[in-house]
């Protein structure tokens, strides 16, 4: 009935989601479809996480760096999780 998750990009991931939610708010799905749409929109916002995570991990800040001269350059650093 669905694709695996693991082929889904981020934003197919998230386009589905809303789908869902949307399908479940407005009530047009049937209750024994509700636990299967529920249990997918949590694999997919956990995917969706997990995507994020890995995106946040690759993401370097940049800091002036002042320089023997007064001068400052630019120094890339590995982001840092807090």
């Amino acid at each position: 009935m669905f694709e695996d998750i693991k082929n889904l990009g981020f934003e197919e991931s998230l386009a589905e989601l809303e789908s869902i939610i949307k399908k479940m708010e407005n009530g047009d799905i049937k209750l024994s479809q509700s636990v299967e749409f529920y249990e997918r929109g949590i694999a997919l916002k956990n995917h969706c996480e997990d995507i994020l995570k890995e995106a946040k991990l690759k993401i370097e800040k940049i800091q002036l760096k002042p320089t023997v001269n007064g001068d400052n350059e630019f120094q890339t650093t590995p982001f840092e999780i807090k």
